[in-house]
Order: C-alpha cells, then structure tokens, then sequence
C-alpha cells in the first residue's frame, strides 16, 4: 500500500455525535493520526443512538459511531481533571490540527480554547464547529439538524404543495458541515505550512447550509438579482409535463421532461399515435391544463405496468433525464456501487463485520484505506498515557 497523503499529520479531536467525527474520520481515513478524546463512562453521544446489531444497546456496537470513527486511536479522559489537561498540553506538542464542536465558550472553561493554546502552540490550527459560529447574534442558540436545514433557506420550497414544509433526509446539515471542516482545516494546514503561524477555523453550520450547493447558492443569488422566489411544487409534477415523481409497478421514478424533450418522451413510450398529433410538441401546450390531463392519461398506464429500472432503461435509450428513486436497499444492491467497490466491509473486535459506504473519492497514489476499526470506549488509554506521561 501506498503511503496516505496526510500520514504525519496528527489531530487532536474533541468532537462528538456527527460533524465533528466526520470531519476527522475525513482526515484519518486519508492517513492522519487522530486521537480521539471522550469523556469516562458513556462517551461520544453518537454511542447511544445506534443502530445496534439485533437491537442490543452497547457502546461499542454503534452502526453510526463505528462509521464515523474508523483509523481513529480512542481515550477518555475527564477534562475538568487537571491531570487530564496535562496530558492534553503534552500531546499538543506533537499535535497539528485539533478539531472541537462544543458550544462557543466550553473550551474556554477548560482553557484550551484558542488562545490558550496558541500561546503554548503558535503553529496549532484549531477547528471549531458550531451551530452559529464563534460571533454573531445567534452564537450562543441551539439548534438541530433540521432547524439548521430549516434556517439555512429552501426547506419553504420543498414537500407537497398544500402541506407543510419537510426536510430532505436525516443529518444532512451535519455531515456537510463536517466536510467542509475537513477542507477548512486542510486549506488552515497547508496554507500555513511554510510561515507555521497557525490560525483558528470557525466552521457554522448554519453558513454551510446557505451556502451549499443544494439549491440554495442558486436560489439566493435569483433572490437577491431579481427577487424571485422558489415555490414548492406537487410531487406529481410541475407546470410542465411530465415532469416530476411518478409512480410505477414497483415504487416511483422521476423524470425532466418539459417542451424541449417531450419528443423523446412520446418516443420512449413507443410512438402511440394518441401523441402523434403535433399539438403535443408545440411549447403552447405546456401551459394548457386541459392539454397536461389529457396527455397524463396516456403517460399513467404506460408508467404503471412498468418497473422502474425497465423506464430507466427506456428513458436512456431515448435520452431522456430520468432516474429510479431508490430505496436503501436498492442503493446497496446497485451494480454500480458494487462494480466500483464502494461499499468497504468494516471488521470490529466486538461488534463484528457490516458494510459500510467508503471512500468518498479515489486517489490512486495516495489512497484511502481502513487500517483500524472505530475504537471501543478508553481502548487506547493504556498506549496514549504512556507515550505521554
């Protein structure tokens, strides 16, 4: 194997529940040496959630903390312990990057936030990760997964159209923003490299929501050039037709169809001569609802009697946008996925084997690899003390 681009560098990681360890599992599957520090007892929140083989509740059998924390070396160690904060400071000398999510001003009680720190290490890049950021009015507030997604723009929009609003999958938030502290602590890193003069990374969830590429960099530039604003459209399609979330025999596809592909579309369905008519391809049509019904009547039995990968199929070979809505069980079965090996089988001592997604991109030199399995609680407390102490 290759050596790993970010072997030599350590990180010190104080994180818990989800951005934060994504954020390091990003830097320690890539070859870093993470250490990372839970409190005695219970440990990382993300412990407690699960999912757990058989349902059995155990701390070290959690799906999601054994995902999030694979390459990981794990200690506890209780930081209002002044013992504790010595071992700490003698580990930051060998530290580059630490990385923290606890609310604005919780390093600081402990002092160890970041100008403690860079008074003992001038070089530290330190990585904060909060709901609001370090400054601002809103520093201070709680919040969610979905409050944030919520906040950050663009949740108005989404859900059918007489209901409320509704958030698209769990965690997003949370695991966009720990990318995004991976890249900031990356660009931190090396971009200090020569000068060694360090620097904090503030990381708001809430600015990685409005300003993600999920629709809203889009939406608020339109808002802010001509003050249009997104509306929510029906599942069962917008203005133009077909357009949208279909159903089929056995679950739902989508497609983009619209007036400039309507042809392909008829196409796809076999030409009937009911969509011979030229009406169908003049753009006048789409805006006619008599002319959208009429045209639904003809496309919802051809749909139904049809699965959809066999309307994927037929939708490529016509060139039409369309796509299968997967279920996780679709995903994980997909010949895709399969053929480009990227689901990894992750061994744990205790909980066993399970698949997981893996790399997140390829890098043929310097590749991404699963050296250990995620830490059980204080497994390396021995090892780390006494290379310390």
């Amino acid at each position: 194997m290759n050596k790993q681009s970010l072997s030599g560098i350590r990180v010190l990681d104080f994180t818990n529940h989800i951005s934060g360890p994504y954020c390091t599992k990003l830097l320690a599957d890539f070859g870093a040496d993470v250490i990372k520090i839970e409190k005695p007892i219970t440990g990382d929140i993300s412990r407690s959630i699960g999912p757990f083989p058989g349902q059995q509740k155990n701390l070290d059998k959690s799906g999601l903390f054994m995902y999030l924390n694979t390459n990981k070396r794990g200690i506890t160690l209780d930081l209002n312990d002044p013992i504790s904060k010595e071992l700490i400071l003698k580990i930051l000398e060998t530290t580059d990057i630490l990385v923290e999510n606890f609310r604005p001003g919780t390093m600081e009680k402990w002092g160890l936030d970041y100008n403690s720190i860079k008074k003992i290490k001038p070089e530290i890049i330190y990585v904060s990760i909060t709901n609001f950021g370090q400054t601002g009015p809103y520093k201070d507030y709680k919040a969610s997964d979905a409050i944030i997604y919520a906040m950050g723009g663009e949740m108005y929009s989404t859900g059918i159209i007489d209901r409320e609003p509704v958030k698209l999958g769990p965690n997003i938030v949370l695991f966009q923003g720990g990318t995004a502290a991976a890249v900031g602590a990356l660009g931190a890193f090396f971009g200090t490299i020569n000068d060694s003069s360090g620097q904090h990374v503030d990381i708001s969830l809430m600015e990685t929501q409005t300003g993600t590429q999920d629709r809203r960099q889009a939406t608020v530039l339109a808002y802010h050039y001509s003050g249009i604003i997104n509306e929510r459209q029906s599942l069962g399609g917008s203005a133009t037709y077909p357009s949208g979330v279909y159903p089929c025999l056995d679950g739902y596809f989508e497609l983009s169809g619209g007036p400039t592909r309507i042809g392909n579309i008829i196409k796809m369905m076999g030409n009937p001569p009911e969509l011979m008519d030229p009406k169908w391809k003049n753009p006048l049509s789409q805006s006619d609802p008599a002319l959208k019904e009429e045209f639904e009547s003809y496309f919802y039995p051809f749909v139904m009697e049809k699965t959809k990968l066999e309307l994927w199929k037929l939708a490529q070979e016509n060139g039409v946008l369309s796509a299968p809505l997967n279920s996780m069980e679709d995903v994980a079965n997909d010949p895709y996925f399969r053929e480009k090996e990227f689901f990894q089988e992750y061994i744990h001592p205790i909980a066993g084997s399970f698949i997981a997604p893996g790399k997140p991109w390829i890098m043929h030199e310097t590749p991404w690899e699963i050296k250990r399995s995620s830490p059980n609680l204080g497994e390396h407390n021995a090892e780390i003390f006494s290379e310390f102490m």
